[in-house]
């Protein structure tokens, strides 16, 4: 069954791409919530969250990890079975993190992987920052940056934020 959700998700992404470029409209607010996704493969090295809030000032960041593993049930985890063939979210806990209108969304992976980037493209967040070269039509702003440089990609991040009037410095 997954060679069919997957065909279906990538349908559904491409229509969704389209639908966002069009309707797309950048938020100028100030960043007070913050929403993370990653893998569970980063998570396994660097802890994203506590970069976050260390290097932005900012508190309560909440992080969702991509895994392909079956067994991998963690509250604060996802994985290609949380999608339906349509490619709807249908993880109660996964939703919510999806459809909370955060102020800022950190795509914090480098390797295309189409259940994380249809998890970047659904989120209801305002402002989507992440790492060049995955897909750049998913992003407001793409820092070219390895993951092993945290810090080095989340002060270049806060930068770009300062210079936006989007965090103080």
């Amino acid at each position: 069954m997954i060679p069919f959700r997957r065909y279906f998700l990538k349908k559904q992404f491409k229509k969704k791409l389209i639908e966002n470029e069009i309707h797309r409209v950048v938020s100028d607010e100030q960043i007070k919530t913050v929403g993370i996704i990653t893998t569970d493969e980063i998570s396994k090295w660097v802890n994203v969250k506590e970069e976050v809030e260390n290097i932005l000032n900012l508190k309560n960041a909440q992080i969702y990890s991509f895994g392909s593993h079956k067994d991998d049930r963690s509250f604060k985890s996802f994985t290609e079975k949380d999608f339906n063939w349509k490619g709807n979210i249908y993880k109660s806990n996964f939703k919510i993190f999806i459809d909370e209108p955060f102020d800022l969304l950190i795509g914090y992976f480098n390797k295309n992987n189409l259940y994380i980037e249809s998890a970047v493209l659904n989120s209801k967040a305002k402002f989507k920052v992440g790492i060049s070269g995955v897909n750049q039509e998913l992003y407001d702003i793409e820092i070219a940056e390895t993951p092993s440089k945290t810090d080095r990609f989340f002060l270049e991040l806060k930068k770009y934020l300062v210079v936006l009037k989007k965090l103080e410095n």
